[in-house]
Order: C-alpha cells, then structure tokens, then sequence
C-alpha cells in the first residue's frame, strides 16, 4: 500500500467550501485513477489533509500528473490555498 498526502494550509472559513472540493472529486479518483484505493480527508486545527490510497508509488506519481488532478482538483482548490500545499508519497513497509 501507498500513500499520497496532501497537506493544505486553509482558513477555518474556507474549509466547507474545500471540503466541497473534496467530496465532489472522491468518486472520480475512485472510479478512474489506476490503482486508487482509497481516499480521505483530515481536518487538524492548523490545516487539511487529503490522504489517497493506492497500490503503488508509481500509480500516485501518476495522479499527481492526471488532467483530474492538474485541470480539475488544483483549479478547484486554488481560490483556497493560503500557501502551495506539501505533497508528499509514503510506502508501507
């Protein structure tokens, strides 16, 4: 199993609206990305995490390439973003 995690810096106000952005995209991911397994999304006092599931590094490496990705999620998000989020890939070991 591998992990994509995406941390967002967002202002308590906008997280409706970006939590929004998450639900409307779920499926999609679900649905279309090769080798997505799961995906959710984690809420802290200091900001927002979106944590992807996948079956491999190379299909996360992937989606951060993706027209979903680039041309959808980044756009939807970025009227929200206070600074460029911190992405990062985990594997189990």
């Amino acid at each position: 199993m591998t992990y994509l995690e995406i941390t967002l810096k967002i202002q308590e106000k906008n997280r409706p609206s970006a939590a929004g952005v998450y639900s409307k995209f779920k499926h999609p991911f679900l649905s279309t990305i090769p080798g997505a397994k799961s995906k959710e999304l984690l809420v802290r006092e200091e900001d927002v995490q979106v944590l992807h599931g996948f079956d491999s590094v190379a299909h996360a490496q992937a989606y951060l390439k993706s027209d979903l990705f680039n041309k959808d999620v980044v756009v939807a998000l970025k009227p929200f973003l206070e600074a460029a989020p911190d992405v990062r890939i985990y594997q189990v070991a």
